[in-house]
């Protein structure tokens, strides 16, 4: 036993050690509860920097990419093709890195900030552009850089150099390979379990609320505790099925459907809604979003108690998500160049995400007034009080519960499918055993979180667990920039040859 713990020690410390967090937490839930919080207060007090400034050298490192001549670079050998179609790929992305909170605060964010706007009068256009630039803001770029600048690492390291799918490798460059095997490379691969486990009862404690928000709204089955332990069991094992059917054959054909069902919804609220207002409000949200981001206006690195509440938020909850989204990722993106990678995981999934808010934020400015402010009161509820005015609001309401049940699933499998890869010594088909014990221990502590102190209690969790990650990826970076430097070479020979070629050709 003692020579398969130490074989296995990964997994064994992990698991261990997020049991008895599990138990502590149980039996002191007002503890656990104000140590939380005084420890989130004195981050964002004191660190608030640190999220913005990291968030803010993850889109500046992947635009860098983007346009650099290691674009060319495969994800992979030179001659490898990418494992999955293209649709299927950014589908599987999708699904696994916005997963339940997209549909969550899809009409509550913006109704929210339009209700209640910084410094701007409400129910005002002005209020609308402020509510779409701030949601696309804290969904667009930002996020997809934090998941990118960490998918792009881990898949150069295991496609390019052949190590393990682990977050220990991405800093051979720097420490070593002998290191990254070693204690500090196991402690990295503990922390990653730690911080990937803090994100996923974040989504996990947001799609219980959610489905049991819309159950009650549209089929009056009570907001109780009895009723969010049921759904936590049922999506439990489901998502649990589908991590252990695998990728090919359960979190991909689940991700197709969920971005086929999520277009439905799309078309049906652009025929039922008001279209022209619809697109209007996308293209003034965008300009907004795009000065924010090339002037002095853009707030980013202004501390207040409105950007305590959403946008240091949202930098936290990106930058814990970003291990089980970015090694997922990694996990698929086998065969694409370094330049397509970033177009299809930075750009792509940031205009779906402003469609979709520009969709659904402009349903509910529309509404009465009366009817706004009650359902930004409770975002649980917002999306369904919202669509119901609308004709089919019914039907549409039924078909952003499916989607939010499979959200939830598609993002609890893919992470269930992480954290046996991280357990596993990398193993890109990690054991079913293994996903069973994450499975169950990611169901039981987001019971605990929801016990604890609900949606408030988790948002904590996923903060508190993002601020040393935040230093893990800022060092990943640089340890990736060096062992691209090895890449510089080979490009100047390709070039070279390219040229030779080009001049045969001519002649």
């Amino acid at each position: 036993m003692i020579n398969k713990i130490k074989k296995d020690k990964v997994f064994y410390i992990s698991s261990i050690s997020l049991i008895a967090i599990l138990i502590y937490a149980f039996f002191n839930i007002k503890t656990f509860e104000a140590a939380s919080k005084n420890a989130l207060d004195f981050l964002l007090d004191k660190f608030y920097w640190f999220y913005s400034g990291a968030m803010l050298s993850f889109f500046i490192f992947c635009v860098y990419l983007m346009i650099s001549k290691y674009g060319k670079v495969k994800l992979g050998q030179d001659d490898e093709k990418p494992e999955y179609g293209f649709v299927s790929w950014l589908a599987m992305l999708f699904c696994a890195g916005m997963g339940m909170g997209l549909v969550f605060w899809s009409v509550a964010e913006p109704l929210s900030h339009y209700t209640h706007p910084l410094n701007i009068e409400p129910f005002t256009e002005e209020a609308k552009v402020f509510a779409l630039g701030k949601s696309f803001l804290h969904w667009g770029t930002a996020a997809w850089a934090c998941y990118a600048v960490l998918a792009l690492i881990l898949a150069y390291m295991q496609f390019r150099k052949g190590k393990p799918a682990l977050m220990s490798s991405v800093f051979i460059p720097i420490i070593g390979e002998k290191r990254a095997k070693g204690w500090i490379g196991n402690v990295i691969d503990i922390f990653t379990i730690f911080a990937t486990v803090a994100a996923v009862i974040t989504s996990l404690g947001l799609g219980t609320l959610q489905i049991n928000a819309g159950l009650n709204f549209l089929f009056n089955i009570p907001e109780n505790i009895k009723t969010k332990l049921i759904i936590i069991a049922i999506v439990t094992v489901c998502y649990m099925t589908s991590a252990i059917i695998g990728i090919n054959k359960g979190i991909k054909i689940l991700s197709d459907t969920n971005l086929f069902i999520a277009a439905v919804m799309i078309v049906l609220v652009l025929i039922v809604g008001p279209t022209s207002k619809i697109f209007g409000n996308l293209f003034k949200g965008m300009a907004m979003y795009g000065k924010e981001l090339v002037t002095t206006n853009n707030n980013i690195f202004l501390h207040g108690g409105w950007y305590k509440k959403w946008t240091l938020f949202y930098w936290g909850w990106w930058i814990a998500w970003a291990p089980p989204v970015g090694i997922f990722i990694a996990r698929i993106s086998r065969g694409r160049t370094i330049r397509e990678f970033l177009l299809g995981v930075l750009i792509i999934p940031s205009l779906l995400c402003f469609i979709w808010f520009a969709v659904f934020g402009t349903m509910g400015f529309n509404v009465e007034h009366s009817v706004a402010l009650v359902a930004a009161k409770k975002s649980q509820t917002a999306f369904f009080m919202v669509l119901s005015k609308y004709p089919l609001g019914f039907f549409i309401c039924i078909l952003v519960m499916i989607l939010s049940m499979i959200f939830f699933i598609t993002s609890a499998d893919s992470s269930t499918f992480v954290l046996g890869m991280l357990s596993s010594k990398g193993n890109l088909n990690p054991n079913n055993s293994k996903k069973v014990v994450w499975g169950i221990l990611q169901g039981s502590l987001t019971i605990v979180f929801l016990l604890a102190g609900g949606l408030e209690m988790i948002q904590t969790a996923s903060i508190l667990a993002a601020f040393p990650f935040g230093f893990i990826m800022i060092l990943a970076m640089i340890s990736f920039k060096k062992s691209l430097s090895e890449e510089k070479e080979m490009l100047v020979l390709k070039d070279e040859v390219e040229k030779e070629l080009n001049k045969k050709v001519i002649v």
